[in-house]
């Protein structure tokens, strides 16, 4: 059974066309100096507590209210229970959004398989090459590749994303990340936010990159994309 650490009662903008709601789940395996989740990350109190059982009541009183829920964290394939959730969850109506980072396709997988998600939005960490820098830990990138291909040689509608941090991320990264992901349907870039406590606090108060920064970032991915877009500006 899931326990939830978090939860938005109504999003317009999480899941794209659908008003939502948001539950966040604990524990993540990458490490990210910029993220600002930290009580999420290392499971820790953020003094909110929703059993999986109060999770669909919670469903019920907003059943016509909603048309889905965005599945977030942390990192929420770290729950093999998800699997069992979304069924449930897909078997009252509503619509099931993932937000993955993308480090485990095996469940996935399992999940597509399975026609429990209606939109995946994977977060695309920076270029192959400086990945490990990004996530501020090791991983066989392998997995993320897979998790990629996955979505981009699949059904379901989907999205990457990602968050642009200065002393990370460079103009040559995004032509590497455009031609590693060419063909995908969506990209879009998001401002990085450092006025929050950061897991690496060395970045607080960081300046981020100018809005026309990121517009350029943006022109060098178009080619690649289908839709490419700054969010966040």
């Amino acid at each position: 059974m899931l326990v939830f650490k978090g939860l938005q009662k109504t999003t317009l903008v999480d899941f794209p066309g659908k008003v939502a709601s948001t539950l966040f789940l604990p524990k993540c395996n990458f490490k990210c100096p910029f993220c600002y989740n930290k009580q999420l990350v290392f499971d820790k109190d953020t003094g909110f507590e929703l059993s999986e059982e109060d999770a669909f009541k919670f469903f019920e009183e907003r059943k016509g209210f909603i048309d889905g829920i965005c599945l977030t964290g942390g990192e929420p394939l770290l729950h093999p229970g998800v699997v069992s959730f979304c069924k449930k969850v897909k078997e009252t109506g509503l619509l099931v959004k993932l937000d993955t980072n993308g480090s485990n396709p095996k469940l996935l997988k399992e999940l597509l398989e399975k026609n429990l998600l209606d939109y995946v939005a994977m977060d695309i960490k920076g270029a192959l090459y400086n990945y490990e820098v990004a996530i501020g830990t090791s991983i066989d990138l392998s997995l993320i590749e897979e998790s990629v291909d996955l979505l981009k040689n699949g059904k379901i509608d989907y999205e990457f994303r990602m968050t642009v941090v200065p002393g990370i991320h460079s103009e040559q990264d995004f032509i590497s990340i455009g031609e590693w992901l060419k063909g995908s349907k969506s990209f879009f870039l998001q401002q990085f936010n450092s006025d929050v406590p950061l897991l690496d606090q060395g970045l607080e108060g960081t300046k981020p990159f100018a809005a026309e920064k990121l517009r350029n970032f943006a022109k060098i991915l178009q080619p690649f994309f289908e839709e490419v877009a700054v969010r966040g500006l």
